[in-house]
């Protein structure tokens, strides 16, 4: 399993937790620090959608001009999100050929 997010994300400390507690083995992958690929956000928008991987509800995402969120679309998702990968959704988790976005603790625990 690996876990990318942002090592000071609330809902990614959370998650760390879970999967620490639940004796979990994880790989973790700070995208802030550590950077995301242009194909690796390609995976990710084929396996879940780019709709899925934008954080609406975040200051990143209220930031941006209103004309940009107004006419967002994929291309310019993809690349909002390789500029700013705060706006990406988080915790997101690679098992396999899964992905998921958000903290699941009900589905992690079923993967075990």
């Amino acid at each position: 399993m690996k876990l990318y997010g942002i090592k000071n994300c609330d809902t990614v400390k959370k998650a760390r937790k879970w999967l620490d507690d639940n004796g979990v083995a994880y790989e973790f992958h700070d995208f802030k620090k550590d950077g995301l690929t242009s194909v690796k956000l390609d995976q990710w928008e084929q396996a879940v959608g780019w709709e899925t991987l934008i954080n609406k509800r975040g200051t990143t995402w209220r930031k941006l001009p209103d004309e940009v969120r107004d006419t967002i679309s994929a291309p310019s998702a993809h690349q909002i999100m390789l500029e700013n990968p705060s706006i990406i959704k988080r915790p997101v988790v690679e098992r396999g050929n899964d992905v998921t976005v958000g903290f699941h603790a009900d589905q992690w625990a079923a993967w075990n």
